[in-house]
């Protein structure tokens, strides 16, 4: 079975070559980039000639985008910061290899924050929806945190998707404002309000669930700065929410 690897990237440069070297055994890799200033495509030509620059409309149509490059029978989407190991490239093979009513294939994702990996805060298993028929499955258009659509059944695999992320308190700041703002964005479209009571309700409940609820305390101290972290944005988002009520009122 023949299988394509989509990418999207912006100013990777510090991880797309762990990415893209993870999954040289695919017969085809595309990546659509959106005006990396870095070496992010001159990494991403030394892989494969299907690199692609389009401007950025948000995760889900620039997915949309690099999936309708896509040429071969499965798919598979990968993050720039994402790695395939050796367990599930080997798992990845044998599920496409045998027949079945499967359109797609969830895997369990572990993550690292701040150089270690969550087994609690919420983190852990974390299934991603990633491998699918090509044909059989798009992604939502969301500006953040799109899905992938899926027509037919899903099954599962077992080996974990490693996600590189947040290497430092920098990128875990830059984020957050990132973040929130595109999620401030999506609330308004949808017409939801908020107040400042709102905000602040909503960061503290998003630090006792991530903290206690999902036992981030049992992750250490990176726990309790994610545990923060998600706080914060959660807070901001809707902090920079009412500011755009405000603003359409």
């Amino acid at each position: 079975m023949s299988l394509s690897i989509i990418v999207i990237a912006h100013n990777e440069a510090h991880a797309i070559r762990t990415c893209l070297e993870s999954v040289t055994w695919a017969d085809e890799i595309i990546v659509v980039d959106s005006g990396s200033t870095d070496n992010t495509v001159a990494i991403c030509r030394e892989f494969t000639p299907h690199v692609y620059s389009h401007d950025w409309p948000g995760f889900g149509i620039q997915k949309n985008r690099t999936l309708s490059y896509a040429s071969k029978e499965w798919v598979l989407s990968l993050d720039a910061d994402e790695r395939i190991s050796p367990e599930l490239r080997d798992e990845i093979q044998a599920a496409m290899a045998i027949p079945g009513n499967c359109s797609a294939f969830r895997m369990p994702r572990l993550s690292s924050f701040c150089g270690r990996f969550m087994r609690h805060s919420g983190w852990w298993p974390d299934y991603v929806t990633r491998l699918f028929r090509r044909g059989s499955a798009r992604f939502s258009d969301d500006l953040v945190h799109e899905r992938l659509l899926v027509d037919g059944a899903t099954g599962t695999l077992k080996s974990p998707l490693l996600h590189d992320t947040y290497r430092d308190l920098e990128e875990v700041l830059d984020k957050v404002n990132s973040y929130s703002t595109t999620g401030a964005r999506m609330l308004d479209q949808k017409q939801r309000k908020a107040g400042l009571s709102t905000a602040i309700l909503h960061g503290l409940w998003a630090f006792m669930r991530t903290y206690f609820l999902r036992r981030g305390f049992l992750d250490g101290r990176e726990g309790f700065m994610l545990a923060v972290s998600n706080a914060e944005a959660t807070y901001y988002r809707y902090i920079k929410l009412m500011l755009l009520n405000r603003k359409s009122s």
